[in-house]
């Protein structure tokens, strides 16, 4: 009797353990800046990306940029609905304060106390560069927070964070007339990442020598597209990520973050006219395709679509992780702003078993 009891609540702990664990979904969102026209098509995206964030998801895309691009200010803020639950409730003009103390556990802690069995997740990315077809220069910042309560029998308070800062270049060159891109980008990394958990009574105390994984990595990202001269424009994709399997060095007294695992991603697109201004984009992505991270399949699948008209507005809409996402985009030469939801699974080996739904607002300005 003792024995079965045993098993029962190692099944219970390891059940919770699998929807309480913070994760950073490296399986299927790779890339260290993302973009919110991505996130809107799923995610899938290797074959579009024709701008700055072509350093991120495929270096080849340089070689569709149409014109150059100087963007200092480029900012990307993101709150899951599970934040926006807690942190909304008071006066809106609160919320702008409060959204910054979500980056600090402490303030989240009193935050959640209400609110247990709440995930809150929230981003702030900014990359400003200068682009040009062929060429990107540009610096990253990245970072990213998760909290929860656990509403269980132990009741802890989990906190994740992981921040990523580094210059970044990428280059491109097209053969063929156009119809073979390929490109390369680099990105001197410095990563700092957290996880801790406390008791319910204990301080929140982090150490940042001991606690803090930190290190530096010069991360290599290749990719190439082919886009066949015929009806619908059909292209294809691969990009292999830490294309030289690169570890970190430098590491803190907390030792080193987790190797960025080498991945390969592929993508198949076709682009139809929809109109004399209007195209449809239709792409889908195998994220992982050798399975580094060691995923369910379904959940590296990626498929998006994309409808503009005249190059200035947008619609989107996409499927990733299991969920669906989507958006909409206005643009012009000196303006970008993209505003998208999109969802990732909780659970660590399951599939739709639990959605954590984001939403994110995107803005470049520049010339």
């Amino acid at each position: 009797m003792k024995n079965l009891l045993i098993i029962i609540f190692s099944i219970v702990a390891l059940t919770q353990l699998s929807y309480a664990a913070l994760d950073f979904e490296d399986h299927a969102f790779p890339e260290f800046v993302t973009s919110a026209r991505a996130l809107a098509m799923g995610n899938a995206y290797i074959n579009k990306v024709d701008d700055a964030w072509s350093a991120f998801y495929n270096p080849a895309g340089l070689g569709t940029v149409r014109k150059p691009q100087f963007h200092l200010a480029n900012i990307h803020l993101e709150a899951s609905s599970g934040l926006m639950s807690v942190i909304g409730d008071g006066p809106a003009l609160e919320i702008p304060g409060n959204f910054i103390d979500s980056f600090d556990p402490e303030e989240m802690r009193t935050a959640l106390a209400e609110d247990q069995g709440k995930l809150t997740h929230s981003r702030i990315n900014l990359f400003p560069n200068f682009t040009v077809r062929g060429l990107t220069l540009g610096y990253l910042f990245s970072q990213r927070n998760r909290a929860i309560i656990n509403d269980d029998v132990a009741n802890e308070y989990e906190v994740a964070e992981r921040r990523d800062h580094g210059p970044v270049m990428a280059l491109n060159a097209s053969l063929f007339g156009g119809i073979l891109k390929i490109g390369a980008s680099a990105v001197y990394l410095n990563r700092r990442d957290l996880y801790k958990v406390f008791g319910p009574t204990d301080p929140v105390n982090i150490d940042t020598e001991l606690d803090y994984k930190t290190g530096r990595s010069l991360q290599l990202t290749a990719g190439t597209r082919l886009t066949l001269p015929y009806t619908f424009l059909p292209t294809f994709s691969v990009v292999l990520r830490n294309a030289t399997s690169n570890d970190f060095e430098g590491a803190g007294d907390g030792g080193a973050p987790d190797e960025i695992e080498q991945t390969i991603d592929m993508g198949v697109s076709i682009t139809p006219q929809v109109g004399k201004r209007s195209r449809l984009h239709l792409e889908a992505n195998i994220k992982d395709l050798n399975n580094a991270y060691d995923t369910d399949v379904k959940r590296r699948l990626a498929a998006g679509a994309e409808l503009d008209f005249n190059r200035r507005i947008f619609l989107r809409a996409g499927w990733g992780d299991g969920w669906g996402s989507g958006g909409i985009g206005v643009r012009s030469r000196v303006f970008i702003m993209d505003i998208t939801t999109y969802a990732i699974d909780r659970s660590l080996d399951g599939f739709r078993e639990e959605e954590d739904r984001r939403w994110v607002l995107s803005l470049s300005s520049g010339f």
